[in-house]
């Protein structure tokens, strides 16, 4: 089994570009398990689409042509426009990307915290989709246990970067607020209009808590905006229906991040606001964007987007990067080895099987001509123990070589010393049953014991 990944994001696209991506990705796990891809995890977020996914050896390819189809299908795209807006990683580079991703390394806004999440909830979804293979399940839980040492062990996770800080700190900029003093007192007395109720919805409620807003509208078209609210201590306000509209019209600042088919055009946000010269800044946290670009051409309105974040988004620290780079470095060997040594089993199951096969046969010989003694089982139970013993280097030595890229040699060694095929193409031999096959089960004996 192989696993790769098909990575397309902000560095090498228009965000527009995977936005589309990520709509022709959504669920396309589910629609790959039953063709030639075995697993798939898909993972969207606002400036990247990637999905991870496990083949069989011999049809790595094929899935991946699979997945390109797939995508192109759902989000109408040409074929070959979806091939080459995806870079395709190796089961090596597949796991160093995705440590870095969710270490915020590969972010827009480097060491965000939010990608870690996002990277944990993608292998919630493919678990209950019931695409998660084991091997994507323990890739995915190392890079996020590698994501938590990084905020709990680095000063890139100190910082507290997110896209979403980075918004709302523009949001000041453009308002002027050049002292705490200026965006406390501005933040308390704006009224904000927040639509969606996603992660980055959660996200957004939260830093707008903690920078003193107090008055904030949530809305969500699919009407879960009541229980977000509630699930985050019900002080901002559910709005639905004519409320919605009223909030728009008296609003300082609206947040997207729904993501939804419909975007709100110039022509209704003017409508919405018609009587009222109060400023605006609309912040467009959507991939696939809640507000047409062009509102930015009505009078009093200020427009940030995903690319706006990506632009204004400061360096960090070398040094905190660096020292995030080599906890990322060191859990992706470490990963990799136990990956790589994972590979043995096979030919060490198959070295077992050989061994204990010929121990059968001999002891399957000695039952024959001397019956089933206490000495016969007996001298059985020690070599198998000596078997065990004899096998025990042989099989550290091939998780080693596995480790080091090299169990190509091991497999060859079995071939020529022992004649035993490799593990792709062996077949398990089928071993004599434990006892005394020679003279039947026990219930036998007693049968003709009576007799």
């Amino acid at each position: 089994m192989t696993v790769f990944s098909l990575v397309a994001s902000h560095k090498d696209l228009s965000l527009d570009t995977v936005a589309r991506l990520s709509a022709g990705a959504a669920g396309v796990g589910a629609a790959l398990t039953a063709d030639r891809a075995d697993g798939a995890v898909v993972l969207s977020t606002c400036n990247r689409v990637e999905v991870y996914a496990e083949a069989r050896d011999g049809d790595v390819d094929a899935a991946r042509e699979r997945l390109v189809d797939a995508i192109a299908e759902r989000s109408e795209l040409p074929a070959e426009s979806v091939r080459s807006a995806f870079r395709v990683l190796d089961a090596d580079a597949t796991a160093r990307h995705l440590f870095e991703v969710a270490a915020g390394l590969d972010s827009a806004v480097v060491g965000e915290r939010e990608i870690a999440g996002q990277v944990r909830r993608a292998l919630v979804q493919a678990r209950a989709e019931g695409t998660a293979t084991g091997s994507l399940v323990r890739l995915f839980e190392s890079a996020t246990r590698t994501a938590k040492d990084v905020g709990a062990r680095t000063a890139l996770g100190a910082t507290g970067r997110s896209v979403v800080s980075v918004a709302l700190d523009l949001t000041e900029e453009l308002r002027g607020l050049m002292d705490e003093a200026a965006r406390r007192e501005f933040w308390s007395g704006a009224a904000v209009l927040l639509i969606g109720t996603g992660a980055y919805a959660g996200t957004t409620l939260a830093q707008l808590a903690e920078r003193g807003a107090e008055a904030v509208g949530v809305h969500s078209a699919s009407g879960r905006a009541a229980q977000f609210v509630a699930d985050r201590g019900g002080w901002a306000l559910a709005l639905g229906g004519a409320d919605v509209a009223g909030a728009a019209a008296e609003a300082d600042v609206i947040i997207g991040s729904s993501g939804g088919d419909r975007q709100i055009s110039p022509e209704r946000l003017a409508e919405l606001r018609a009587g009222t010269d109060r400023p605006l800044t609309v912040v467009d946290l959507a991939l696939s964007r809640d507000f047409d670009p062009a509102v930015t051409e009505l009078d009093g309105v200020d427009l940030i987007t995903l690319e706006s974040v990506r632009l204004a988004a400061p360096e960090q620290a070398e040094a905190a990067v660096a020292e995030a780079r080599a906890l990322v470095e060191g859990a992706v060997t470490e990963y990799s080895a136990a990956r790589r040594g994972r590979t043995a089993d096979e030919a060490i199951k198959a070295l077992r099987r050989h061994t204990t096969a010929a121990l059968d046969r001999e002891m399957e010989r000695v039952r024959t001509r001397h019956g089933c003694t206490a000495a016969a089982e007996e001298v059985h139970f020690a070599l198998r123990r000596m078997v065990n013993q004899l096998l025990h280097a042989p099989s550290v030595r091939a998780r080693e070589l596995a480790a080091e890229g090299r169990l190509d040699e091991y497999e060859h060694a079995l071939e020529v010393l022992f004649e035993i095929p490799a593990p792709a193409t062996a077949r398990a031999e089928t071993a004599p049953p434990d006892g005394c096959p020679a003279h039947g089960t026990g219930d036998d004996d007693a049968a003709r014991r009576s007799a």
